[in-house]
């Protein structure tokens, strides 16, 4: 294949230049609009799929395809963020619109339980666009120092190791070689009675390394492995899950310690990852409440960040001012987001509880609201403030040991 060459998604040798050409979903479509005649079932997702199939850029080894859901972000948000400068009220109507066209967004990909990469894009392209209008609107202003600057930059590279990290491997369960159930037949509707040797009821001695590589000590141990708590079958991944372990429905895997799976990541938050997870989200917030007090002490002078957020007259004297001030608001919006986000992370660490147990106590009606309900605890693997928080900085501190279950 050419740099612009590439096999569709029928087989076919197809080329750049003909993107445009021979599209039969499309043609039909035309024509029945021309009559007045409905479109057949599944026709729009046909077209969707042609022209997503299309949607590619020249490459070495043949045109790369890109995903569709990157595009949006990376062209909409400046165009938005342009407009909504211009004038008071179009900025509040962008402002207050596109929080609710995200939302409207991640309840349909939810809903049919689709992966996208929509919301990873809109992140960093987010992050990307905010530092450029710093660097171009707000540093030139010359209220800002170099060393400002510097400490701005660091806490963004920091936040985005951190996030490269969190995309690593959440802690996957290893699916058993084709796919084959375990020789034990009665297994997929029992739960299996949790021990350290796997598909046996041997008890753990009380002072025996963990399943998932816990270190020993009464206080983790018992908030990770509590006497009584049983290990299930996955019928998807035809394997016995340890304790905690869950089923993603979006990756179609299981993970360790499964907490939820984040649309901002496009992964699993598990045992692997959950501390970095945690990490992202405070050099984030960090990173983006220093970052908006530098703008708005530039271009708001003489007034508190909170009440320049608020009461800024001269934001919209220039096109710069009036910029600067429509991205402050479109970061303040996005940090009370994650803030409330890490605020949950947070508790729910304080009392040991995933999201997923926390939606299954409620499901169930097994769990106590906490805090306004902020909180669910289920009582399971709670163990006292300290014990808690020692139990989640030791997640992934050393490799997960395989069991019986992992194996067959």
């Amino acid at each position: 294949l050419c740099c612009c060459e590439y096999v569709d998604r029928r087989g076919r040798r197809n080329h750049l230049a003909a993107c445009c050409c021979d599209c039969e979903e499309l043609d039909d479509g035309c024509d029945r609009w021309l009559t007045c005649k409905s479109l057949p079932p599944g026709a729009l997702e046909r077209i969707a799929d042609t022209i997503a199939d299309r949607l590619r850029v020249p490459w070495f080894s043949g045109a790369v395809k890109i995903n569709v859901s990157l595009v949006p972000p990376l062209v909409l948000l400046p165009v938005f963020l342009h407009v909504a400068a211009l004038h008071f009220l179009l900025g509040l109507i962008v402002l207050t619109s596109l929080p609710v066209v995200v939302l409207w967004y991640y309840y349909l990909t939810h809903r049919r339980k689709e992966r996208t990469l929509f919301f990873l894009s809109l992140g960093l392209f987010s992050l990307g666009y905010m530092y450029y209008v710093f660097l171009r609107e707000v540093v030139p202003r010359g209220r800002v120092e170099y060393s400002q600057v510097v400490a701005l930059t660091c806490g963004l590279i920091l936040m985005l190791a951190a996030l490269s990290r969190a995309k690593k491997d959440p802690g996957y369960l290893p699916i058993p070689a084709g796919n084959e159930k375990p020789s034990q037949q009665g297994l997929p509707n029992k739960s299996v009675s949790e021990s350290s040797s796997g598909l046996h009821g041997v008890s753990r001695p009380a002072g025996s390394r963990a399943v998932n590589g816990e270190a020993k000590g009464y206080c983790r141990m018992a908030a990770e492995q509590p006497e009584g708590v049983k290990k299930d079958w996955c019928t998807k991944c035809q394997l016995v899950r340890p304790a905690r372990a869950g089923h993603c429905r979006l990756c179609g895997r299981c993970v360790r310690r499964l907490d939820h799976h984040c649309v901002w990541i496009n992964s699993c938050v598990g045992e692997q990852n959950h501390q970095a997870f945690i990490l992202a989200l405070s050099f984030f917030m960090l990173t983006s409440v220093y970052g908006i007090t530098l703008t708005l002490h530039t271009i708001c002078r003489g007034r508190t960040p909170f009440v320049a957020l608020f009461y800024c007259p001269g934001a919209y004297s220039d096109y710069s001012s009036a910029l600067s001030f429509t991205c402050v608001w479109y970061c303040a919006i996005v940090t009370a987001g994650m803030g409330y986000i890490l605020l949950i992370q947070l508790l729910n660490i304080s009392y040991n509880v995933t999201e997923r147990e926390a939606r299954l106590a409620l499901r169930d009606n097994t769990g106590r609201r906490l805090l306004g309900g902020l909180v669910i605890d289920t009582g399971q693997y709670n163990r006292g403030l300290l014990c808690n928080w020692g139990h989640f900085l030791s997640l992934g501190s050393s490799p997960p040991q395989r069991s019986a279950e992992d194996i067959v």
